[in-house]
């Protein structure tokens, strides 16, 4: 599976258009972690433990957009984009979109 942020793919001509396809993936963070982030935050840094979870929800969600795109028979995703947010006061939520298509 081709997956790409443009909107066509080099040497491969697009032969049909499947549709948008989104995976999105919602990470809850925790109490201790959130403590030892503030405090990185004070002294100036960078949070790892957030890093992490950050890298974690951007892999499910290219995953779970890569599996919806595999289910419309496609085999690449393109104009792919990806958004990050924050749910409430300890919620992640990253969301990844794009086209499914078959090249």
């Amino acid at each position: 599976m081709i997956i790409t942020t443009t909107p066509t793919i080099e040497g491969k001509p697009i032969r049909s258009y499947h549709g948008i396809v989104v995976g999105e993936a919602i990470m809850g963070a925790n109490v201790v972690r959130d403590v030892f982030a503030s405090i990185t935050d004070i002294v100036g840094g960078r949070s790892g433990a957030y890093e992490s979870k950050l890298q974690d929800a951007r892999e499910t969600a290219l995953r779970e957009l890569e599996e919806r795109a595999a289910d419309k028979g496609a085999n690449a995703v393109v104009g792919v984009d990806l958004d990050y947010e924050v749910v409430g006061q300890s919620m992640l939520m990253v969301s990844a979109s794009g086209t499914a298509v078959s090249v």
